[in-house]
């Protein structure tokens, strides 16, 4: 008896499911999250639920106070499980974003975490590959293997298009247009833009469709270019797996991932004199300052443009 009490206590606290559902159609029609993104909303949730019941609190009446104390609570487990700022920002980010749900469906008045801060984010450079790493990563990669000409294709797509891998495994053929030289790329918010294709990466891409046209592929897989050896759509792990292989190959010991390739192709980009808002459209950045973050430029780089452009130097 004493047990169904307790069960029941926990319950009377729990957000309730109505709302935890309609929260859920909202992350998925109004934002348009991608499936990832849209994980981790529910993850946050759960982490606010669980806090609500542990401390007894409607999610109705919680305070800022409160929420001030499951952000302690937060930091102090990262300190402990090792996790960054950035894992901290996101769970503080996915409550805020619940509680301006209940007021757009006016559940409540005003949102309880408005004021809430957020961990400050550490400002960080990411590895950029020189050209010619890039050019000795691919060279490592066997041809005569199976799979060794959509390697190549997936490298020259990253680096030669600045695609996320989320953006690259979902690539349609028939989003691409060969003959005008570009692609329909669906990022993030399902947000569409046109994609200049070089004429390396169409080259390398025509070579991987010989190998492709080869093999039996699942029903509904079709139409996707990046194919595993099962003839499947190519998962995100998998594209990482593959770069992280050939960069030991090559023996490149700087700490690569796919997105190391979009910002190799900003930042040459950028270097090359390429204007900052054409990076920013090509990219799919909805703000100019998300653009000069991933677009960094080493420091003799920017040397060598004082020496010769400044008027002192002259």
């Amino acid at each position: 008896m004493e047990e169904e009490e307790k069960i029941e206590d926990k319950e009377k606290y729990k957000i309730p499911n109505s709302v935890t559902q309609r929260y859920f159609v909202f992350l998925k029609l109004e934002k348009s999250l991608l499936e990832n993104t849209f994980k981790a909303y529910k993850q946050d949730l759960k982490v606010l639920e669980d806090f609500l019941v542990e401390n007894k609190i409607d999610y109705k009446g919680v305070t800022l106070e409160n929420l001030q104390k499951l952000a302690a609570e937060i930091a102090n487990f990262c300190k402990k499980e090792i996790c960054c700022a950035r894992s901290q920002a996101r769970i503080i980010s996915g409550i805020k974003s619940f509680y301006k749900f209940c007021v757009i469906e006016k559940l409540l008045e005003n949102s309880p975490a408005e004021l809430l801060e957020q961990p400050k984010l550490p400002l960080y450079l990411p590895e950029v590959l020189s050209v010619e790493e890039i050019e000795k990563l691919i060279a490592t990669i066997d041809l005569s293997q199976p799979m060794g000409h959509r390697n190549v294709a997936i490298i020259e797509t990253l680096y030669g298009s600045g695609l996320r891998v989320s953006e690259l495994v979902s690539i349609k053929l028939s989003d691409i247009y060969f003959d005008e030289k570009y692609m329909k790329i669906t990022g993030k918010g399902s947000k569409q833009r046109l994609v200049p294709l070089s004429d390396k990466t169409i080259e390398q891409i025509n070579f991987w469709l010989k190998e492709r046209n080869l093999m039996q592929i699942k029903p509904k897989h079709e139409d996707f270019l990046f194919i595993n050896r099962h003839g499947a759509q190519i998962s995100r792990v998998m594209v990482f797996y593959i770069i992280k292989n050939l960069a030991k190959n090559a023996g490149i010991n700087k700490k690569i991932s796919p997105h190391t390739f979009r910002h190799s192709f900003a930042t040459h980009l950028l270097e090359g004199g390429a204007n900052l808002r054409a990076i920013q459209q090509l990219l799919g950045h909805s703000s100019i300052i998300t653009t000069e973050i991933y677009t960094h430029l080493s420091m003799d780089f920017l040397r060598e443009e004082i020496i010769n452009h400044h008027p002192r130097n002259k």
